[in-house]
């Protein structure tokens, strides 16, 4: 029998299209509203915490006029109410103004995407990394479970876990001044792909070995609790290969929860690299947050945390899509 008619596929997969629409509608509403809700802590946060920028300004000047300070506060609009600060602020998100620097006095958007794609390209490469080297061996681990090489990965796994990003950091820069008589620091000068690549890898290898512990124990408990299943034990009888049960039939099984901690590593790696963006000195985003933060500067603050909240979110949203290609078991809910 062959397959069947392209008009036949079309009736199986066309009654999908609705469920997959309405789906994606009401995730993207949820979405919208989540932002909102962040959009106001984060902005009400920002108004709670002691002193601003004009503080700061005075404090490092050691001006102590009133008038003069309550004069900058109009300036920067701060002497407005609250709800009209937070109009303005969304309005100009809306229209992709994100306003003025209040340390550089440079456009906010100009402050911002130039750090992007270094902070990018270093997540994603943490990323791979974790990927590349935590899913192997967590299939190796539970594939050899009890052996003498699942208990060599466990306990690399358990230090990866216990090593903070920082220390194994200063580690790398320590021993790479002791073998090469050089520190790999970031430099925005051109380099060859070669050194631009190694440049961005090590601190890379360094915030990556977390998640790729992590992952790989992750990998490891659901391969094994997959490999009792009985379709296993019916694949292995009818003579399939190790590395098909392996990674064809167990792997893709156990891929649920692996995913999920992948999507939120992911979510995680593009503001959780503050130390690593600092020790190797990375103009990232995450550093430029914590100078933004020190001084102040509120249009920063604010667009750099709900741009990592949008990431966060729509991260999320990957993720549940995700579980219902993996698992046809999951239906799109009506």
């Amino acid at each position: 029998m062959g397959p069947p008619k392209p008009n036949v596929l079309r009736a199986y997969i066309a009654p999908e299209y609705p469920r997959v629409f309405a789906y994606l509608i009401r995730r993207l509403a949820l979405m919208v509203l989540t932002l909102f809700g962040i959009s106001v802590v984060i902005f009400g946060l920002l108004r709670i915490v002691p002193g601003n920028i004009v503080d700061v300004l005075f404090d490092a000047a050691g001006f102590v006029d009133p008038a003069d300070k309550l004069k900058i506060e109009k300036d920067l609009g701060l002497d407005q109410p609250f709800v009209v600060q937070y109009a303005t602020w969304i309005g100009g998100l809306a229209r992709g103004d994100l306003g003025y620097s209040y340390v550089s006095e440079k456009p906010a958007l100009a402050e911002i995407v130039p750090r992007i794609p270094i902070t990018a390209r270093l997540a994603a490469l943490a990323l791979l990394f974790s990927v590349a080297l935590g899913l192997p061996l967590g299939v190796i681990s539970a594939v050899k479970q009890n052996t003498k090489l699942d208990y060599a990965l466990r306990v690399f796994s358990l230090a990866g876990l216990s090593l903070p990003a920082f220390w194994l950091g200063l580690l790398i820069l320590m021993a790479s001044v002791a073998l090469f008589g050089s520190i790999p620091i970031y430099s925005a000068a051109p380099k060859p792909w070669f050194d631009s690549l190694v440049m961005y890898a090590i601190p890379a290898a360094a915030v990556g070995l977390r998640s790729s512990a992590l992952i790989m124990r992750l990998t490891r408990s659901s391969m094994l609790e997959v490999l009792r299943q009985d379709y296993i034990r019916t694949a292995r009888s009818k003579g399939a290969s190790e590395t098909s049960i392996n990674f064809g039939h167990a792997l893709k099984n156990a891929m649920l929860p692996i995913v999920t901690v992948i999507g939120v590593e992911a979510a995680f790696l593009i503001g959780g690299l503050i130390v690593t963006e600092t020790v190797f000195n990375i103009p990232g985003v995450a550093r430029f947050l914590v100078e933004a933060i020190r001084s102040r500067d509120y249009p920063i603050v604010q667009n750099l945390v709900m741009f990592i909240a949008v990431i966060v979110v729509l991260t999320n949203v990957i993720v549940d899509l995700l579980y219902a290609a993996l698992d046809p078991r999951i239906k799109l809910a009506e």
